[in-house]
């Protein structure tokens, strides 16, 4: 929603929301003209005659109840966005993992063409602080999200899918339902248009041999033999993920990037792909992902204190949990790992518990908080406890707490100087790392020759 409000107020609407939290993005939105209120109640209604809301917010919402009652245009978020890309060819980014990279270093590669697209982004490009922009050129990218089927609103000239994988069962009711839905979302493409896919993920594979027996024009990347865009010794480390690539047999030599993990190696190859057959130079595509700062929750470093590093982390699905953890695992070097993480949704965290459970302990320690379910019915049984006691660490080396004001002093008493904290999961965890920073930072004393005594271990 940020996204979207921050691209309606550089285009000159006037924009006000209403909000619980104090999020970093708020600050912003203000600062461009945003009207943010800090609670929810009818009077924010007031001289608005249009009212967006999310999937998230619950049809009995007491602004959207009052938006009907005064007879106010409301639409969901996806129709908002669709609005906005009127007159432009847009580049709609989806797939199960990976859409806010891919759409962020697909928009990172025109802004460096010269092309200047508008853009909308589910998180924020590390440094700009930007995940929204109206831009003077004739390209829109944009995440487009499946988990509620608003991706089929759009009209894209452009459908990149990174992969498909089992999620949001609870909209589609299984895999063969989400494989239709982002068929759907193919034969949405433009007559012109082509959809760009990943020849590595199985689903995405079956997406492209049933897109084009219907005609539809696919391109695809990765390290299969058979991609359009081959990509090949690919190297990872804590400076960051290279690969060489290939364009239909023909080398476009180096693509490097500064921050690690192979999975972002291959999701830049997504928006390499979709760049070079808009005409972009390879050249530009290059030196943009050069660039390229990552992305915020997406293997962000908070800070360091205590000699403890501390990373904050969207991943919450099991697939996209394993990958973060292995990269951070690279990380950590001779250090321990230690995730904090905040399950999000009780049904997916119910239906993936073994999974999710043997991805958190890829780590050394886990301290797990209870499930993020807005709207949800936690039925007995159900929930972080559970989720603790099946992670195969021993049980001084993991814990279930409920409490968000109790995690700090747990990350304090378990962390030591070279150890790699990670807060992962759902949205409200990303408030978590600068608390934990703050903690670490009190637990030491120190005098003139640095660091003496560590509080909470009596070192």
């Amino acid at each position: 929603m940020s996204g979207l409000a921050r691209l309606l107020l550089t285009r000159g609407i006037p924009v006000s929301g209403s909000e619980l939290r104090e999020w970093p993005s708020l600050a912003g939105l203000r600062a461009l003209g945003g009207t943010i209120h800090m609670r929810h109640e009818a009077s924010n209604l007031d001289g608005v005659d249009t009212v967006v809301y999310s999937s998230a917010i619950p049809s009995d919402h007491l602004e959207l109840v009052a938006a009907r009652d005064r007879g106010l245009r409301i639409l969901h978020r996806s129709e908002a966005l669709a609005a906005a890309m009127a007159g432009r060819r847009t580049i709609a980014v989806a797939g199960t993992h990976g859409k806010t990279t891919t759409t962020s270093m697909t928009t990172l590669i025109l802004q460096h063409a010269g092309l200047d697209p508008s853009f909308f982004i589910g998180g924020e490009i590390s440094e700009t602080g930007s995940n929204g922009h109206h831009g003077s050129g004739e390209y829109f990218v944009a995440e487009a999200d499946e988990s509620d089927r608003s991706f089929l609103v759009y009209r894209p000239h452009v459908g990149i899918v990174t992969n498909i994988d089992a999620d949001h069962l609870n909209t589609y009711g299984d895999l063969a339902g989400l494989e239709e839905g982002f068929l759907e979302f193919c034969r949405r493409v433009e007559p012109d248009g082509f959809v760009v896919t990943c020849a590595d993920d199985p689903g995405a594979r079956r997406l492209a041999e049933r897109a084009r027996a219907e005609g539809i024009r696919v391109y695809t990347y990765g390290e299969a033999e058979d991609a359009d865009l081959r990509i090949t010794e690919i190297v990872s480390s804590v400076g960051g993920v290279r690969y060489m690539a290939a364009l239909d047999g023909e080398s476009l030599g180096e693509v490097s990037l500064r921050v690690p993990g192979r999975v972002l190696g291959l999701n830049s190859a997504a928006g390499v792909l979709t760049a070079l057959k808009l005409g972009v130079e390879p050249s530009a595509a290059v030196e943009a992902l050069a660039e390229f700062p990552g992305v915020r929750r997406r293997f962000e470093l908070k800070g360091t204190a205590a000699g403890v590093r501390v990373y904050d982390e969207y991943a919450y699905h099991p697939t996209s949990m394993k990958a973060a953890m292995t990269t951070l695992r690279e990380v950590a070097g001779d250090g321990r790992l230690i995730v904090v993480f905040q399950p999000y949704r009780v049904y997916r965290t119910r239906d993936n518990e073994a999974e999710i459970a043997a991805a958190l302990a890829i780590g050394d320690e886990a301290i797990v908080l209870e499930v993020f379910g807005p709207g949800e019915v936690r039925e007995p049984g159900e929930g972080g406890a559970s989720l603790t006691a099946a992670i195969d660490l021993p049980d001084d080396r993991k814990v279930f707490v409920p409490t968000w004001d109790d995690v700090p002093a747990e990350v304090v008493r378990r962390a030591r100087e070279g150890d790699v904290v990670v807060t992962m999961g759902a949205p409200p965890i990303s408030l978590m790392g600068d608390e934990l920073l703050a903690a670490l930072t009190a637990s030491i004393e120190k005098d003139g020759n640095g660091y003496v005594a560590r509080h909470a271990r009596g070192e």
